[in-house]
C-alpha cells in the first residue's frame, strides 16, 4: 500500500503518519497545505512551514500546496496535487471534524484512492496520553482559548503538563485535544523521526491569543 499523509506538522497528522508506518505501508509523501490567508475551514496554519524539516527527519518526500483557504476551493487545490502522485490512499489525522472527513472522502472517490482517518473518534485523553507515552514531543504553537496564556506558547507537553492542560480544559470548557481550535501544535520529535527539529521562532501575543512565528 502506497499512501500520502496530509500533514500540518501537528500532533494529529504525525500520529496518523506513525499509524500508517506501523501498518507496514509505504508513506511516499507528506503533503502540506500552505494557507495564504488568515483562516481555513480544513487546514492548520501555524507551523506548517516546518513540515519540510519533519519530512527530512522521516526520510519522506515533502510536497507543499498553496491555497487561499477558501471553503471548498482549498479541497480542489489538494485534489490537483494528489492527482499527480502514484498512491493508493491518503491518510489524515481527523479526530471529529465531519467537515474535513467527508470532504477528504469525496475527494478520494474522485481520485479513485482510499481515505484513511485512523484517529477518528478516539477519546481525547486516550489520544493525548498515547502520544506523550510513546515519545512524541509536542510543542504548543498557538493558543486561542480562555485559560491558555502566553506561557503555553513554545511549551512541550509532558505527562505533568498534560494533566494541567486537562484541568484547564475542564475548568474553562475547551477540548483537551485542541479539536475545537483552542490550540495548535508542532511535533518536534517522535518515534517516527530520526533526530529533532531545529527551531527558531518569536512569540506574537495580543493579550488574549498568540502564536509562534518560525524563521
Amino acid at each position: 500500500m502506497k499512501v500520502a499523509v496530509l500533514s500540518s506538522g501537528g500532533k494529529d497528522s504525525n500520529a496518523a503518519l506513525w499509524w500508517a508506518q506501523c501498518q507496514g505501508w509505504e508513506v511516499t509523501h507528506l503533503v502540506t497545505m500552505l494557507v495564504q490567508g488568515d483562516d481555513s475551514w480544513m487546514f492548520q496554519i501555524p507551523g506548517t512551514s516546518m513540515v519540510e524539516q519533519q519530512a527530512a527527519l522521516c526520510g519522506i518526500e515533502w510536497i507543499s500546496v498553496e491555497t487561499n483557504g477558501a471553503a471548498e476551493t482549498e479541497v480542489d487545490d489538494l485534489q490537483k496535487a494528489l492527482s499527480k502522485l502514484n498512491i493508493d490512499g491518503i491518510v489524515a489525522g481527523a479526530l471529529r471534524s465531519d467537515y474535513q472527513k467527508t470532504r477528504l472522502e469525496r475527494m478520494s472517490e474522485k481520485l479513485n484512492i482510499k481515505s484513511f482517518n485512523p484517529l477518528w473518534h478516539q477519546t481525547s485523553m486516550n489520544h493525548m496520553n498515547g502520544l506523550v507515552e510513546n515519545g512524541f514531543k509536542i510543542m504548543i504553537t498557538g493558543v486561542s482559548a480562555e485559560g491558555l496564556d502566553r506561557d503555553w506558547l513554545g511549551h512541550i507537553l509532558t505527562a505533568d503538563s498534560l494533566g494541567e492542560l486537562a484541568d484547564l480544559a475542564a475548568k474553562y470548557r475547551f477540548h483537551v485535544d485542541g479539536e475545537g481550535g483552542e490550540y495548535e501544535t508542532l511535533v518536534i520529535a517522535g518515534p517516527h523521526m530520526v533526530g529533532q527539529l531545529d527551531l527558531h521562532y518569536k512569540i506574537e501575543w495580543d493579550g488574549i491569543r498568540g502564536s509562534l512565528i518560525f524563521d
